[in-house]
């Protein structure tokens, strides 16, 4: 009898254990989650105010997929220019850098939008005016920019300094000998550079990428500052229209909590994998 109490009693540990180490803060987004999910279902108001701002939805994903995409290609390039051993290169991206990490994003999408796409425009225009002055191509207008592509470009230019740090660090990361291995086998910087260190440094950043995306999907929120339409915006019109301010923010923060809750399980499965 004393037997089986002390067998019955260590089968109970793992479940304490377990429910000790329960996200408890998880769980309560989850019934908050729920409950506005409920509100949306049951509630005529909530179901017409969904309808509404999830239009914006495509835009929203469609903003942060592009601008992520671009900055990881830009962020690389940016880590692989601060470390190669050339002055003037590791200058130029530190300086790119430091710059863009120093300026809030909201400033940097004013300032792209308004000062830096004209002025990209005017340089094309510049360039390309033996093309125009021929008859071969038409003059560029700012207005043919629309405020969307200027906004995945401020995105995508101000991203890519913290994602190029990322990549930097995880280059830094691994440790000499293997490059110097590969040197003696007679592979180039760059042979060493694609098959030997970038994959393994890809690998540790990993998670902190993912973070990045999870930033930037909820720093395309804004984009509606230009009244590009995502989900943000589209509330702020219905609001702004209807005055019902709480069921509507109520969806946006809905919306945007259950992709950052997504994409963050998402990451800690792959963080395990990787592990």
């Amino acid at each position: 009898m004393q037997k089986n109490s002390s067998e019955s009693h260590s089968h109970l540990l793992p479940a304490a254990d377990r429910l000790s180490k329960l996200p408890y803060w998880l769980l309560a987004a989850l019934v908050l989650a729920a409950l506005i999910l409920w509100g949306i279902v049951n509630d005529q108001d909530y179901r017409v105010i969904f309808n509404a701002v999830r239009k914006g939805l495509g835009t929203t994903i469609y903003v942060s997929i592009i601008a992520y995409t671009l900055a990881m290609l830009l962020g690389l390039l940016l880590s692989l220019l601060r470390i190669y051993r050339n002055r003037l290169t590791q200058e130029v991206a530190s300086f790119y850098t430091e710059i863009l990490r120093g300026v809030p994003m909201l400033v940097l999408l004013y300032y792209i939008s308004f000062v830096g796409a004209p002025a990209l425009v005017n340089a094309l225009n510049w360039l390309g005016a033996p093309l125009i002055n021929a008859g071969w191509v038409n003059k560029l207008d700012i207005r043919q920019v629309d405020f969307t592509a200027r906004a995945i470009l401020a995105l995508t230019l101000g991203y890519s300094a913290f994602i190029g740090e990322i990549f930097r660090s995880g280059i830094l990361s691994i440790e000499k000998d293997q490059s110097e291995a590969g040197q003696v086998e007679g592979a180039t910087y760059w042979q060493i550079m694609r098959f030997i260190i970038l994959p393994q440094a890809v690998r540790n950043v990993l998670p902190a990428l993912g973070n990045e995306f999870i930033a930037i999907l909820k720093d395309s929120a804004l984009v509606s500052a230009l009244g590009v339409q995502d989900i943000t915006q589209l509330g702020k019109v219905y609001s702004a229209s209807t005055f019902k301010f709480f069921e509507t923010y109520n969806i946006v923060a809905f919306l945007y909590l259950v992709m950052t809750m997504g994409l963050a399980a998402l990451i800690r499965f792959i963080e395990q994998r990787i592990r």
